[in-house]
């Protein structure tokens, strides 16, 4: 029986060229400076979980209700009572809600992330006309910006209700300023600090532990060791120990230059040469937070 034999072609006849309609793009090409807004926005709004599923939205919106729920029970009492105060000085807020400062802190900065980490999306950033500065800047500024509203939210209703109440505008208003400066710069230091234990893993459990941990053991120590000093008798010391813990660092600064009450034992905070040290600890941290996630991503995006 006989078989029928291919019919050799050419190399050349095997080749085609097919118009699948794919066309050029001629709009404008926006650039890093679109592409780093781009990266801040979608970061800060994930930090808050807009744009995300409804269980992603739970801690963060609950965190959030519970640093402004005891500022409307304030204003509600300083109201109703006619006092000529409120409660809870604007600087010392912050220091009182530090617990659920932490929660935020630690359960957001591996949000912002820990996921980049784990599915190895970093490299793709960078891939585009963004650069790892670009990167870290975007993630850097979502994160304080979303610890400021945390922070800075609860003050705005303290200072809404303290006018409600009729006292003194003046007086209000200075000790608002000085509460969103406070704020400003624990905002800066805490998100450095947490985004830099968060870049160390992928795994978001362990970035949530390990900031939880780094902020409530160096808090605990901290105290610890100053009420130590004060039992006995180096009340010196105090002003010393506090630097090596972020909130007390951030409640040395104001106490020092905001005229806020110190909740270092005793009620002693540092004197302003000793402020002028706690400032630039503070500063220091911040830009080495910087450094340290510019020197982890260059490796990360190679």
């Amino acid at each position: 029986m006989a078989v029928e034999q291919p019919v050799p072609t050419a190399p050349g006849d095997q080749t085609r060229i097919h118009n699948i309609g794919y066309r050029t793009y001629d709009g404008p090409r926006l650039g890093r400076a679109y592409a780093r807004r781009s990266l801040y926005s979608q970061s800060l709004r994930g930090t808050y979980g807009l744009g995300r599923s409804v269980k992603s939205k739970v801690l963060p919106m609950l965190l959030f209700v519970v640093m402004c729920v005891p500022a409307a029970i304030m204003v509600a009492v300083a109201v109703a009572t006619k006092a000529n105060d409120l409660p809870v000085d604007y600087t010392r807020y912050a220091i009182i809600m530090q617990a659920v400062i932490s929660l935020y802190i630690a359960s957001q900065a591996p949000q912002a992330v820990s996921r980049d980490l784990r599915f190895k999306t970093v490299p793709l950033y960078f891939s585009r006309p963004i650069e790892t500065a670009d990167y870290v800047r975007a993630k850097y500024a979502a994160l304080a910006s979303a610890m400021f509203i945390l922070t800075a939210a609860p003050l705005l209703v303290l200072y809404v209700g303290a006018l409600l109440a009729k006292l003194d505008f003046a007086d209000q208003t200075k000790g608002f300023a000085q509460g969103l400066v406070s704020v400003a710069l624990l905002s800066l230091l805490f998100a450095g600090i947490g985004l830099v234990i968060a870049s160390v893993t992928p795994r978001r459990g362990f970035g949530i532990a390990a900031v939880i941990a780094m902020l409530t053991i160096s808090y605990g120590a901290v105290s610890t060791l100053q009420a130590i000093a004060e039992a006995q008798g180096t009340s010196d010391s105090i002003a010393w120990i506090g630097l090596f813990s972020p909130i007390t660092v951030i409640d040395g600064v104001q106490s020092a230059f905001l005229g806020a009450d110190s909740a270092f034992p005793g009620g002693v905070g540092p004197t302003n040469a000793e402020g002028v040290v706690y400032v630039i600890v503070a500063l220091g941290l911040i830009a080495a937070s910087y450094g340290l996630l510019m020197r982890r991503y260059k490796k990360v995006g190679l």
